[in-house]
């Protein structure tokens, strides 16, 4: 038994993590094992890592292999109930607040909030992904990752139509306090996802603050907030329209990395 220990550099919340097991369940492993803050990740496999590394590099996660050493013993330590319990409660309250960002965004004319919802989606996805998959054949797997991915990417282009309307029309501004108070609730959803998830793993498993600033959703977040405060502060709706973009963006990229599930 083999010991290869990757650098994730692009790994930064639960949601990547889901995205690695998926792509590495067709393979002879025997365990993961995931650091998030420092974004390393230890395959324990018997076969030849070459194609596992190839595996990893297609999800473009920037992944670099730094050691492989050989382990006599470790521990397996799986509560398969507990983790579909803990994907079942983050998969809800992503897609809740999918619900309620869309919703509201509609309503208060923000496109951020709108994109947010959609980045939300995305992480339900995953999380709905990983619970599908369970039990499930390499085959089913790939067509939900299919449908999942064709899905993210057909509302983002309708979000990316809809700025590119605002952009060249005349709107009215977004209703920043909408957007500030939506976004901060979105925060915390999101902080206590990642709560939840960190604090299920074993030994080494704790949850940092850190972590949570270092997290992409975290960061859409803020950035919806700080779009909500320019909106007030210089009257325009363009902060709003930029962050719809780059969060748009965001999430096509997602999506892309879900297909890739799917080849």
């Amino acid at each position: 038994m083999y010991k290869t220990e990757f650098n994730i550099s692009k790994m930064d919340c639960p949601s990547e993590e889901n995205l690695i097991r998926m792509k590495l369940s067709e393979y002879d492993i025997a365990k993961l094992e995931f650091d998030l803050e420092k974004r390393i990740l230890f395959v324990y496999h018997s076969e030849d890592i070459a194609p596992i590394e190839k595996a990893l590099s297609e999800l473009n996660l920037g992944s670099k292999v730094l050691s492989t050493s050989s382990v006599e013993h470790f521990e397996i330590v799986e509560d398969t109930s507990k983790q579909r319990s803990l994907l079942w409660t983050v998969l809800i309250i992503n897609f809740a607040f999918f619900v309620v960002e869309s919703l509201t965004g509609f309503v208060s004319k923000s496109m951020g909030l709108v994109a947010d919802s959609l980045d939300m989606l995305a992480d339900a996805s995953v999380y709905s992904l990983s619970l599908f998959a369970v039990g499930g054949s390499p085959l089913r797997k790939k067509n939900i990752a299919k449908a999942a991915g064709y899905f993210q990417i057909v509302l983002a282009i309708i979000g990316f139509t809809e700025v590119v309307r605002r952009f060249i029309g005349v709107e009215e501004i977004p209703e920043f306090k909408t957007m500030i108070i939506v976004s901060i609730l979105a925060l915390i959803a999101n902080g206590i996802c990642l709560f939840l998830l960190q604090k299920s793993k074993s030994k080494e498993a704790h949850m940092r603050a850190s972590m949570i600033f270092t997290s992409n959703d975290v960061i859409i977040n803020l950035g919806v907030i700080t779009a909500g405060t320019l909106v007030y502060l210089i009257n325009s709706s363009y902060p709003d329209l930029i962050v719809g973009t780059i969060v748009f963006v965001l999430v096509v990229i997602g999506a892309i990395r879900i297909l890739k599930l799917g080849k």
